[in-house]
C-alpha cells in the first residue's frame, strides 16, 4: 500500500493542516489527526450555531514516510499514557497510525486516566469495544505527502444522525465497560 485515504471532520475546510494545533497531552502527541475510517469520522462530526461542517478527505503518499504502526496492546497503551502525562516523545515517526483509545471517544467519568487503576485493570477497559484507527501527521515532511482530495459539507440533520449513532453505541460501550470494571476490580480482591 502505497497510499492511504484518510478523513478529518471540523467546522473549516484545511487544504493545509496546523501540524502545532493538536493537543500535545492527546493519544499519540501533537500533530494533525485524521482517520481512515470516514463512517466514524462523520460521527465524529459536531454542529456550532453559524457555523458549517465539513468532511475533509486527503490521500496520504506513504512513499519514504518513517510510519510507526500500532496494536491495542502494552506498548501503545504506554505510549498514550506517556504522552497524556506531557513526557517526551519517544517515538521518533512521520506518521503514527493505530487505535484511538476509547476514554476519547466515550465518556469513561475520568476512571481510566485518574491513575486511581493499576496499568493491570487500566489496560484492558482501554482496549475495550470496538476499535476505531486514528492516523497522526507529525512531521512536514508527512504533510507534504498529505494531499487534500476536497471537503463534504455535512447537514445539521446528518450530523444529529451520525451522533445519534454515537451515543447509542457509547451507552452499549458504557454497559459493558462497567460490567468489566466490576469484574477486574471484585478480581484484585
Amino acid at each position: 500500500m502505497n497510499t492511504l485515504p484518510l478523513f478529518h471532520t471540523g467546522f473549516e475546510i484545511i487544504e493545509s493542516p496546523d501540524l502545532k494545533h493538536g493537543r500535545k497531552n492527546a493519544d499519540f502527541g501533537q500533530g494533525f489527526y485524521l482517520s481512515p475510517n470516514k463512517e466514524f469520522c462523520r460521527r465524529w462530526a459536531r454542529t456550532q450555531k453559524g457555523r458549517r461542517t465539513f468532511l475533509n478527505s486527503y490521500e496520504l503518499d506513504l512513499h519514504d514516510l518513517n510510519v510507526r504502526e500500532f496494536a491495542r496492546d502494552e506498548e501503545w497503551f504506554d505510549y498514550i499514557f506517556s504522552n497524556r502525562s506531557f513526557q517526551p516523545d519517544q517515538i521518533i515517526a512521520d506518521v503514527i497510525i493505530g487505535p484511538i483509545a476509547n476514554d476519547t471517544i466515550y465518556d469513561t467519568w475520568g476512571i481510566i486516566t485518574s491513575g486511581l487503576l493499576k496499568k493491570e485493570i487500566a489496560f484492558p477497559l482501554l482496549c475495550l469495544g470496538k476499535s476505531y484507527i486514528q492516523a497522526v501527521i507529525k512531521t512536514e515532511k508527512a504533510k507534504a505527502a498529505l494531499h487534500f482530495k476536497g471537503a463534504e459539507e455535512l447537514s445539521e440533520e446528518d450530523v444529529l444522525a451520525y451522533q445519534k449513532t454515537l451515543k447509542e453505541e457509547e451507552q452499549h460501550f458504557q454497559e459493558q465497560f462497567a460490567a468489566l470494571l466490576e469484574k477486574l476490580t471484585a478480581a484484585k480482591n
